[in-house]
């Protein structure tokens, strides 16, 4: 009996771990999704597809019949009759290319997700308690997949750029679907089965990590980088005059680039802090990796915030900026998961 029992235990943890590596490696996805997503942003390429074919748009055009009538459909929209006015089709291709990456490595997620999810199912792998998680996490991913195309269309009526507001709650859904895969993986990898997020310190910071990301959308949606690039005065003082200039006083926060920017300075000081608070509160009881990893990737995040602002926003800067906030993320809920096992 205590051989069986044995037998079982190991299958069960060997399931499990397989199961958290599929995770790892989808999350692993999602961050390269987000990184070819803020590049896209930055070289203003996302509204070159002017059509969205979930199920029949894998291929490119493979012709040059059809790169002809793909560039006249984008022809059609305001992108081009207003800002690219006379750009070659060669020049079209390559906007063209970057976002075609974008949304096929969108379906490859689904694909990668999807397949092995049933095959878990099937073979009756998934630990207990995982499916309905699993189900969520699909849903979600297909919920992304179609707030790109809201956040897309927005662009291409009358105004040749996507609702800053749309592009906020695309990235803040990207980034959430992996922080959600990264804790099931680690919940599994670890424990065996999902753990239950707690409160305390590491909470507070992960949520903060995430509005600070929500505020980086906001930021790239406006526009608000191209502006103010001094550090770390703000149009010659610390706390600028103009902030609270538009009405009513509260879409100041979402709709005047510059109260927009001020409070990404001013979440990124907070991060910061909470960082070295986090570090410190949790130097007995969080493993020590982690939380020197966690530090030095805040460090070096807030100095590529600074680097992209002053130099303007250059696409190798702002695509490394937010690479770094995958980065501080995947820590943060890491050190979330491993303290709500403690607590």
């Amino acid at each position: 009996m205590t051989t069986i029992t044995a037998m079982v235990t190991e299958r069960r943890e060997q399931d499990a771990r397989a199961v958290a590596l599929w995770l790892f490696a989808v999350a692993g996805l999602v961050a390269l999704m987000v990184v070819i997503g803020g590049l896209t942003r930055l070289t203003e390429s996302g509204l070159s597809m002017v059509e969205w074919k979930p199920i029949t748009g894998w291929l490119p055009p493979l012709s040059e019949a059809a790169w002809a009538a793909e560039f006249e459909k984008y022809k059609q929209f305001p992108e081009y009759q207003k800002i690219n006015i006379g750009m070659t089709q060669e020049g079209f291709k390559g906007i063209f290319w970057l976002e075609y990456i974008h949304r096929l490595l969108g379906r490859l997620i689904g694909v990668a997700f999807a397949l092995p999810m049933i095959l878990f199912w099937i073979g009756g792998r998934i630990p207990a308690g995982m499916k309905p998680h699993l189900l969520l996490m699909f849903l979600l991913g297909g919920s992304q997949g179609a707030l790109g195309w809201f956040m897309v269309a927005s662009g291409l009526v009358d105004h040749p750029d996507v609702s800053h507001y749309r592009l906020t709650a695309h990235l803040g859904l990207a980034f959430f679907i992996y922080a959600y895969l990264l804790w099931g993986a680690l919940s599994l990898i670890r424990y065996g089965r999902m753990v239950r997020a707690t409160g305390g310190v590491a909470a507070v910071f992960t949520v903060v990590v995430f509005l600070q990301v929500l505020s980086g959308g906001l930021v790239a949606g406006l526009n608000a980088g191209l502006a103010h690039n001094t550090w770390p005065l703000m149009d010659g003082a610390f706390i600028p005059d103009g902030l609270l200039i538009v009405e009513p006083w509260w879409h100041n926060f979402t709709e005047n680039a510059m109260t927009v920017q001020f409070q990404h300075r001013m979440l990124a000081y907070t991060v910061f802090v909470l960082a070295l608070v986090t570090s410190v509160m949790l130097k007995r009881r969080a493993p020590t990796g982690l939380r020197h990893g966690l530090l030095t990737a805040v460090l070096v995040q807030v100095g590529l915030g600074i680097a992209t602002l002053m130099a303007h926003v250059p696409v190798a800067l702002g695509t490394l900026h937010q690479a770094g906030a995958v980065v501080v993320l995947g820590i943060a809920v890491a050190l979330w998961n491993d303290q709500s096992q403690h607590d």
